[in-house]
Order: structure tokens, then C-alpha cells, then sequence
């Protein structure tokens, strides 16, 4: 499975990067948006990166607009609005589609194997977020509601573990 996992490449501008640069990292992977009501959480997902990084944690957001058309602009255009207004530093990759017939391959294994309530396979929402350990298991699925802060305990046991 782990196998599968970094066998994904994911776009970033028009750089394909393999899933397989974040081996032996703890991944929180969120589709994100820069107008939604949980825009605010990239101010907490700012904060759990510089406490977490140098202990083995990526954060890795991925824009989507599929949910209210809440993430309208261009890849660039999102990256400058998140550094601008909530200094991020971690990366934020292409736009990608996180449910329906073109549901990017990334999105397409984390669902599957951390299906949501009651076994739903869709994303319900922005910011949903997705816990993967240091060899590409994917862990725990968290609801948009679930802040950044309140996964680091979570975190923790997998950096540490």
C-alpha cells in the first residue's frame, strides 16, 4: 500500500513531483481554499508546521474548487494570497479535483483508505484533512471542523514513533 502512495505524482505548476520526496515524513494533506469559512485554519496549519518540521512533519495543501467555487483563482494567485495573508511556507501544490470523475490519484487513495462517515468515499468539504505516516500508511481522516492544533497529538505519536 505505502508502495502505492509514493508511486503518486502530484503537480506543482508544471513540475510533476513523485510522492515518493515525502518518504519517511508525517504528511497532513488538506484540500484547501482561500475563501472559505475555514480559510482561517492556514494560520493554524502555518503554526503546527514550524512547531512540527524539524521533527519530520510536511504539510502538503492542495487548492480545490469544487466546493462553492471558494478557490477561484490561478495557482499563482492562491500561493501569493496564502503567503501574504497567513505567511505560509509550506508548499501548496496545483489545483486538483478531490471527488467526481476527475478525482486527482492522490485524493483518489486517501479516500480509499480512510473513507469518511459511514463509509463515504467523498470529500464533504474544504480543509478536510488526511494524516499519512513516515511510510506512506495512511492514518486518520479529519473533518473540516478538526483544527490543525487539535491533530497534534496525533502528530506527535507519529514523529516520534
Amino acid at each position: 500500500m505505502a508502495e502505492e502512495f509514493y508511486n503518486i505524482k502530484v503537480k506543482r505548476g508544471s513540475e510533476e513531483i513523485p510522492m515518493e520526496q515525502f518518504k519517511d515524513k508525517v504528511l497532513l494533506i488538506v484540500n484547501t481554499a482561500s475563501q472559505c469559512g475555514f480559510t482561517p485554519q492556514y494560520k493554524g496549519l502555518q503554526e503546527t508546521y514550524d512547531r512540527w518540521k524539524g521533527k519530520g512533519l510536511e504539510i502538503l495543501a492542495f487548492p480545490c474548487n469544487q466546493f462553492g467555487e471558494q478557490e477561484p483563482g490561478s495557482d499563482a494567485d492562491i500561493k501569493l494570497f496564502c503567503e501574504k495573508t497567513f505567511s505560509t511556507t509550506f508548499p501548496i501544490f496545483s489545483k486538483l479535483e478531490v471527488n467526481g470523475p476527475n478525482t486527482d490519484a492522490l485524493y483518489m487513495h486517501l479516500k480509499k483508505n480512510a473513507p469518511g462517515i459511514f463509509g463515504s468515499l467523498d470529500i464533504k468539504w474544504n480543509f478536510t484533512k488526511f494524516l499519512v505516516d513516515k511510510n506512506g500508511k495512511v492514518v486518520k481522516r479529519y473533518a473540516p471542523i478538526t483544527k490543525p492544533e487539535a491533530i497534534e497529538k496525533d502528530i506527535e505519536k507519529l514523529v516520534q514513533g
